[in-house]
């Protein structure tokens, strides 16, 4: 099964602000990470991601934050 090509990733903002999370779009880079799985990048390339089969994006260096997992949600 090909990988799915994009995903919606939520972020969190910092607690207290009351402020929506931002999504970003992530589309794969044609990389891989150190466990064989796709990496995904948001547009400017700053934002690296795995994301697992249970819907969790995993941050990969320089990842936003103190987040070690984010919300990811296939689109189509």
């Amino acid at each position: 099964m090909a990988p799915t090509e994009r995903y919606a990733v939520t972020l969190p903002t910092a607690p207290g602000t009351h402020a929506p999370p931002q999504v970003v779009i992530v589309t794969p880079t044609g990389g891989f990470g150190p466990d064989g799985r796709p990496v995904y990048a948001d547009e400017s390339g700053t934002l690296l991601v795995q994301v697992t089969a249970a819907g969790v994006a995993v941050p990969l260096a320089g990842g936003p934050g103190p987040h070690p997992c984010l919300h990811a949600v296939p689109l189509p």
